[in-house]
């Protein structure tokens, strides 16, 4: 489709979004960002697309935030820094909260570094999976900064508080083997079918009802804010809209058509 910082491909009701800059590590710019978002906004509203998997081109999946980008933000008047860094994080914000909102599963197919906002960037899909080249970072300690891409959300509600602070105070970089045992990665594939098996699994996450994927997302992702009384309402909220779902009628008119044809045969 017409972007050139990301690439976006849809086979068989999969997008795969592919983060453009090689020759950056696939760093995030500004313009790179503008991309990205109108690609998720397009991402969420197809109904033709049942999953979304994203990866890096090249070597690394994400290197973070762009460097030149922050070297010029601080060239600006002293008066405008803190506005510009302002606007700058409401759309990282919303380009995170695109990928984490997103109604559809969504797999990071981490193929290298991901490192700050990269890291973040693959925490925001609801699955990662990665090579052997695959590590993580959280560096922006390392930058006199704090995690703006979601990190101090995602990262304790996947390794526990204690081991999110510790890397998160360190920036130590987390390879494959430990990223996996302490749960940043859901899947190891190989670098030559990493993104075949990310798209497999998207393919088998997806066959499901839309509708009760979509409903079932969103009350998930607000379940440790909620209490049980807010998600069971939630839940009771969901159930009704999926009664009247097309999904919802066909799959049980299938099911009793195929027990009916079952006594029928069996002269019960």
């Amino acid at each position: 489709m017409g972007f050139e910082l990301i690439q976006l491909v849809v086979n068989a009701g999969i997008a795969t979004l592919h983060l453009n800059r090689p020759e950056k590590r696939n760093a995030m710019s500004d313009e790179m960002r503008s991309e990205l978002i109108e690609a998720l906004e397009k991402i969420a509203l197809d109904k033709t697309i049942r999953a979304l998997v994203v990866t890096g081109n090249g070597k690394a999946f994400c290197a973070g935030g762009d460097i030149s980008g922050m070297e010029q933000r601080m060239k600006a008047p002293t008066g405008e820094i803190a506005f510009n860094g302002w606007h700058r994080q409401q759309r990282v914000h919303h380009a995170i909260s695109l990928l984490h909102t997103m109604p559809k599963p969504t797999i990071a197919a981490v193929n290298g570094s991901a490192s700050g906002l990269g890291a973040d960037t693959a925490l925001a899909c609801d699955f990662i999976i990665a090579s052997a080249a695959a590590n993580f970072t959280w560096s922006y300690i390392n930058r006199g900064i704090i995690p703006d891409g979601g990190g101090m959300y995602f990262l304790p509600r996947r390794v526990g508080l204690t081991k999110a602070k510790e890397l998160i105070f360190s920036g130590k970089k987390v390879d494959l083997e430990e990223a996996t045992q302490i749960g940043i990665v859901d899947r190891v594939s190989s670098a030559e079918s990493l993104l075949a098996d990310a798209q497999s699994w998207a393919i088998e996450l997806s066959k499901g009802s839309a509708t009760a994927l979509a409903l079932s997302k969103t009350i998930l992702n607000q379940t440790f804010e909620t209490g049980a009384t807010q998600v069971f309402a939630q839940g009771s909220q969901a159930q009704g809209i999926c009664y009247t779902s097309t999904e919802h009628r066909e799959a049980v008119f299938t099911f009793l058509e195929k027990s009916s044809a079952a006594k029928n045969k069996s002269g019960g």
